[in-house]
């Protein structure tokens, strides 16, 4: 018989009633340490104060209105996020696939409205996740996410990472974005080196198409900016944005700059619940936090921490792990044993991580972890570690 819930998740046998900080409280009254954040969702931790006042005072006095009307948080957070980047105007949605749906479509009303309605594909990268819309399992186009869901919709051109020569040749009269994370979450935590994003800036310069980056998961001060792109010195012309933003509270964006955004006009896109105002309360709290002086360069020490100890994890247990990649606290274990292995002693030491493709124990943190709570951290994943070492 069928569960009452959909049977689409391989749960962990794990469930939790309470959270503070990186702390999550189980059911029968246990404290885990909390490496996952929700997948880099819970930014600022489980219940921050700052976050449950934001929303609690907003909840006292209107949750939803709808985008039939004006609301005043949905613009003052707009006006933050594009003080603080690239873009000139924000459209708000729930989630991150949704998101990346509308800089897809974005592009595509761009080369409409600019006379050339011919270039509507867009490049993607292999190991590449976009979300779970049918749109987006179509651009990442990994067969784990595509198996019998089609025929797939039409539009997206898919090369290696990694390839530059791939990426050059993929590009045709046709195309009209190159999407990239620059940072891979799914995928297996890989940075794109600074100078392949401004290989690709160069390429949409030069053949005249927009750049657009996913930052649903490197976003949000994760890396140690307040967007990974940032990193390389380069400009994308959409972006999405989600998880981080909202602190826990579901949120996602679509940052542009007027120039790609210039053919959606009323009627070109719309959410019911995008950007209401419990949401958007939250976010613009998470903003101040985020942007509060020295926070990012607190997020680069106690980053700076958390990855010496994990290169000593690494050099104690050789047989359990291989290497560590990524960037601030979006940090990848790359192992030599089973990563569900690692991850399910690491249930049993009361330590919460996340798995992803290439065999890596995703470490993803709030970005205000202690320097207390990185030392227990590294101690437990030490416990776990000995563990699959014990098991081997």
């Amino acid at each position: 018989m069928i569960s009452p819930v959909l049977p689409s998740y391989a749960r962990a046998p794990l469930s939790f009633t309470e959270g503070e900080g990186p702390w999550l409280i189980s059911e029968s009254g246990d404290r885990y340490l909390d490496l996952g954040a929700g997948i880099a969702v819970n930014a600022l931790g489980h219940a921050n104060p700052r976050l449950v006042a934001a929303l609690e005072g907003q909840a006292r006095r209107l949750w939803h209105t709808s985008n039939l009307y004006e609301i005043p948080n949905q613009k003052a957070l707009a006006e933050r996020l594009v003080e603080h980047t690239f873009g000139d105007t924000v459209f708000f949605t729930n989630s991150g696939t949704e998101a990346m749906e509308c800089c897809v479509k974005m592009a595509r009303k761009y080369f409409h409205a600019t006379g050339r309605p011919e270039r509507y594909r867009m490049i993607t990268f292999s190991g590449s996740f976009h979300g779970r819309t049918l749109g987006m399992i179509a651009a990442a186009g990994s067969e784990k996410l595509t198996d019998g869901f089609g025929p797939m919709l039409d539009g997206f051109d898919h090369v290696a990472f990694g390839d530059h020569d791939g990426l050059k040749a993929a590009i045709t009269d046709e195309t009209a974005a190159i999407i990239i994370e620059p940072v891979l979450g799914e995928g297996g935590i890989k940075p794109v080196p600074a100078q392949c994003m401004r290989g690709i800036r160069d390429l949409c310069d030069e053949h005249g198409l927009l750049m657009i980056c996913d930052e649903i998961q490197c976003g949000v001060g994760r890396t140690g900016k307040l967007f990974a792109h940032e990193w390389a010195g380069v400009t994308p012309d959409i972006m999405a944005v989600a998880k981080g933003i909202g602190g826990g509270f579901p949120l996602g964006a679509c940052v542009a700059s007027e120039n790609a955004a210039q053919g959606m006009t009323a009627g070109s896109h719309g959410s019911t619940y995008g950007g209401n105002p419990l949401a958007c309360a939250v976010g613009c709290e998470v903003l101040d936090v985020v942007l509060e002086e020295g926070f990012l360069d607190r997020v680069s020490r106690i980053s700076g921490r958390l990855r010496q100890g994990l290169e000593g994890l690494i050099a104690s247990h050789p047989d359990v792990f291989e290497s560590v990649r990524g960037e601030g606290l979006m940090l990848g274990l790359v192992c030599k044993a089973p990563n569900m292995d690692v991850i399910q002693a690491g249930y049993d030491n009361h330590l919460l991580s996340v798995p992803a493709a290439e065999n890596v124990v995703r470490i993803l943190p709030p970005l205000n972890l202690t320097d207390a709570e990185v030392d227990e951290a590294l101690r437990r994943l030490d416990a776990a570690a000995c563990q699959v070492e014990g098991a081997s």
